[in-house]
């Protein structure tokens, strides 16, 4: 098949660790070089923590795989520093389309609000994005990456991991403090160490055709149920780069994956659906099963489990490598927080419980999806069909349609991490504790910016000044807020064209311009929101406390409870 993309070959390069007469120790080993092992190896670098990445592989992905980058994942990697390639490579979209049979049923806008930085998605093949991760690892060059490094061998100690690794030169071992897993979802870690992936195997098979073709079609996500060039199943259009298409078909059961990737095969549903007329190459298929499953647990001492790894799902809705993106920013602070003896080895216990219930959140809404894609009896597809029928002209079905509810960032509101609202204090909005900061534009310096820019890597204070431009009482204590040796940056939230008169110490001013980040956060004069370094919301006052402050950067850190 013919390609737009020519395939990156990577050196194998022996280590002086594989002379060593003793397994050299590294504080952090990834294993996996996917979209998720990237990102982890980039804020571990941005962390200033070396890392050593092993891949039993020496290339990028090969096939366009994972396409569909949400907002959420896109804002974490605005931290990491490498979004901005990736959303100018790739294609920025926001609304979507479903179809039932020959009709256009109705329209939907992921991202109906003005004052975002980022759309609702980018797609972008996988091998693209992992270049651009690679590029990023490389510019910040504290991992050592290893390729064509197949781990052998796992034994998780008390106080070390044991990592045996195969290469082209024979076996080495290597011993780490922290094994990070993001190695798939076959995952040959998960299973040298015994453990399991549990969940739901659906019986249905989708064909993933990846086409070039020059079309003027609009950049929206199209989802078609039983439409006339493929009665009695579904279909999905997606514009990639490089006008490359994806086009999913639903198979059914009995299909035969060899058979139906045959070009003989793939070829007239892609005529059906596009015409005759239409000119366009096959660049890549490939045949898959949709699976819900997760581990139990995704920590197991010193050993973390992230992405597919720990946890898949349907590829409908965009849930796998968005939600590993967000395990590894979920995880990477924490880390470093013990890493450095700032905090105990029981933060470390929040991270399997906090994207535990992320992952079940995202196979609760990927199993509904698929039950309402592929109805498993003539109950269910007559209550699909008069859903869709329904959708068409009365929006209160349109929640019921189900095309793939599309990945959203989990609010983890019952974390042990969080710190409850105090009785008085009476807030609005979608900023609860629990929750990732929502962006909006701002100045900053002077100059345009957006919030999230000023957030993250450290707990941040953010607190709304008075419009007198006065800071709200307490602030003289804002400069010691730090517990524990943990700092606390400080951003103070100015409306447009206000001044402070004083500004104190380690702080910085931003101006709200359009009014978002008030109505966003609800952001009374004197409020405060506490966020951690993953930008999730730690807690929320009305008024500057800094004892109260102290005390929730302690619980958010686990620096609350006895010490280790």
């Amino acid at each position: 098949m013919p390609s737009t993309y020519v395939q990156p070959r990577y050196d194998y390069v022996r280590s002086p660790d594989q002379s060593a007469t003793v397994p050299p120790h590294h504080p952090v080993i990834i294993v996996g070089g996917g979209p998720v092992g990237l990102a982890a190896a980039i804020d571990f670098a941005k962390q200033g923590i070396p890392a050593v990445l092993l891949d039993e592989d020496n290339t990028v992905s090969v096939g366009s795989r994972a396409v569909c980058y949400a907002k959420r994942a896109l804002e974490i990697l605005d931290r990491l520093g490498c979004a901005d390639p990736v959303v100018e490579r790739g294609i920025s979209w926001n609304l979507g389309k479903v179809y039932f049979k020959d009709r256009l049923v109705y329209t939907f806008n992921l991202l109906p609000e003005p004052g975002h930085r980022r759309p609702a998605f980018v797609n972008l093949q996988q091998y693209h994005f992992e270049e651009m991760l690679l590029a990023r690892v490389k510019a910040l060059g504290k991992t050592d990456l290893r390729w064509m490094n197949k781990v052998v061998g796992v034994e998780a100690r008390d106080d070390i991991v044991r990592v045996d690794v195969e290469t082209p030169d024979g076996r080495y071992a290597l011993t780490c403090d922290w094994l990070v897993v993001a190695d798939g979802a076959r995952s040959p870690v998960r299973h040298l160490m015994g453990l399991e992936s549990k969940g739901q195997v659906f019986r249905d098979r989708f064909l993933i055709a990846d086409v070039v073709m020059k079309a003027e079609f609009p950049t929206e996500r199209w989802f078609w149920f039983d439409p006339p060039f493929h009665r009695n199943q579904s279909a999905l259009l997606h514009r990639q780069a490089d006008d490359v298409w994806r086009i999913d078909f639903q198979l059914g059961w009995d299909a035969d994956p060899e058979e139906e990737k045959k070009p003989e095969r793939v070829i007239p549903r892609i005529k059906a659906m596009l015409g005759d007329d239409r000119e366009f190459e096959l660049e890549w298929v490939s045949v898959y099963t949709f699976q819900c499953r997760r581990m139990d647990r995704f920590r197991h001492g010193r050993v973390l489990f992230t992405g597919d790894a720990a946890h898949q799902v349907s590829p409908f809705g965009a849930r796998g490598a968005n939600s590993g993106i967000q395990d590894t920013d979920n995880l990477v602070w924490k880390l470093k927080l013990v890493i450095e003896g700032k905090a105990p080895e029981r933060l470390l216990d929040s991270y399997d419980e906090e994207r535990v219930y992320a992952a079940d959140e995202n196979i609760l809404n990927s199993t509904r999806s698929t039950d309402f894609i592929t109805p498993k009896s003539k109950v269910s597809r007559v209550f699909r069909d008069a859903a869709l029928e329904l959708a068409e002209h009365h929006p209160f079905a349109r929640r019921i349609v189900n095309s793939g509810r599309l990945s959203v960032p989990a609010i983890i509101r019952a974390s042990t991490l969080n710190s409850p609202d105090v009785a008085a204090d009476k807030f609005v909005g979608a900023m609860v504790p629990g929750a990732p900061a929502a962006d909006a534009p701002i100045l900053r310096g002077g100059k345009p910016a957006w919030l999230l820019d000023a957030l993250g890597n450290d707990f941040d204070l953010m607190l709304f000044a008075p419009s007198d431009g006065s800071v709200a009482p307490g602030a003289a204590a804002i400069p010691s807020l730090a517990g524990d040796g943990i700092p606390v940056r400080t951003l103070i939230v100015l409306p447009k064209g206000r001044k402070l008169m004083a500004l104190p110490a380690d702080c910085e001013a931003i101006e709200d311009v359009e009014g978002w980040v008030e109505r966003r956060y609800d952001g009374r004069p004197g409020t405060c929101y506490l966020l951690r370094p993953d930008q999730h919301i730690a807690a929320r006052w009305r008024k500057l406390d800094a004892a109260k402050i102290r005390a929730a950067v302690a619980h958010a850190t686990c620096n609350d409870l006895v010490k280790d």
